[in-house]
């Protein structure tokens, strides 16, 4: 509608040039009626591009958005390997609806609302899930996580939702992937999954729990390498998010500075720790670490947890998490506590 109006105000501009001419030019126009004339064309001009630029920009930011939008499927699936879904891939996998109140919606929270999106039962069927895995972690951009029983995923319609009535689920109400459930149809399942659950921003779906495996530097470490280092405990209150105990837990695990010894690396001024949710790779908020922090209080790679010395899974943000022992000043200890640890970069 914008381009119209500016194409018609470029119109006019020179129509009333032409309809002088037309007219025999009786009255011809003085060059300084010539100049506005030709100021007002190049104005509109300028207008008409301003205009287009704007919208082409705005089309480029909404398809990047999505485009840009993946879904990455890891964990214990048949094949084990990793798998990454585009939009386009997306886009194809969604056709189940459900009508559901939004657990979210507290403005009317009897509304019902027409979802499209994925049948987490889609995922199952596509990619295989072994026996003994019995449950799927949703993870989220900003690091929350959700679990999720696959029994309860194969026997309810739980989707993760790309569309809600009929448009796309804008990021401020939990697009552009929203795990939602069908409490209208289904008012049972609510007692099993509570408004928490309803997941916002959902990135990554991990069937079971992955290996521990951390980058650093140039080399890969798993369990067993890590297991061979020197064992650190933590009696204490935890700083993760979600699905951990209030009260004081058991941490089990290594020193970060017995992890870069063990890849051969002397950090001269600090290390950035990444986990898989994508927050904990924006450049603008890393949990970065000074090398005096990590010689001099207990910062450590969680392995295992709680008296049995249980591995982290999934559900709590494992196989790996960063965690800081109460001996590290408080403005370390304060730092972000990183879930689903995947790698540990030195800067130089």
């Amino acid at each position: 509608m914008v381009v119209l109006n500016v194409w018609k105000n470029l119109t006019l501009v020179y129509l009333g040039i032409v309809i002088v001419c037309l007219g025999g030019c009786i009255k011809k126009p003085t060059n300084l009626q010539l100049e506005v004339w030709r100021k007002e064309a190049s104005d509109s001009e300028a207008l008409l591009q301003a205009v287009r630029n704007a919208e082409i920009l705005a089309d480029k930011a909404k398809n990047n958005s999505q485009r840009q939008w993946n879904l990455v499927i890891q964990g214990e699936t048949k094949d084990g390997k990793s798998k990454t879904l585009n939009w386009t891939e997306l886009l194809k996998l969604a056709t189940t609806n459900v009508n559901t109140i939004d657990a979210n919606n507290i403005i009317t929270p009897n509304q019902v609302f027409k979802f499209q999106g994925i049948p987490v039962s889609t995922l199952l069927k596509n990619f295989g899930v072994p026996p003994e895995v019995t449950e799927i972690t949703f993870v989220c951009y900003d690091a929350y996580q959700v679990t999720v029983k696959i029994q309860d995923l194969l026997t309810y319609p739980i989707i993760l939702a790309l569309a809600k009535d009929d448009k796309p689920i804008q990021r401020d109400q939990g697009g552009p992937l929203y795990l939602i459930f069908p409490y209208t149809e289904y008012p049972q399942i609510r007692q099993k999954y509570n408004e928490g659950s309803w997941a916002f921003y959902v990135t990554h779906v991990i069937f079971g729990t992955e290996k521990a495996l951390v980058r650093v530097g140039e080399r890969e470490l798993n369990l067993a390498a890590l297991d061979k280092l020197p064992q650190v405990t933590l009696n204490q209150n935890v700083g993760y998010r979600v699905w951990w105990p209030s009260s004081k837990v058991k941490l089990h695990g290594v020193r970060v500075r017995d992890v870069l010894s063990l890849a051969g690396i002397k950090p001269q001024s600090s290390v950035i720790v990444t986990g898989k949710p994508a927050i904990y790779r924006r450049n603008s908020e890393p949990t970065e670490l000074a090398s005096t922090d990590i010689n001099n209080c207990n910062v450590i790679l969680a392995t295992r947890w709680g008296e049995n010395k249980q591995p982290i899974l999934a559900k709590m943000g494992g196989p790996v998490t960063l965690a800081f022992g109460n001996d590290c000043p408080s403005k370390t200890k304060n730092k972000r506590w990183v879930t689903f640890v995947e790698e540990l970069t030195p800067q130089i």
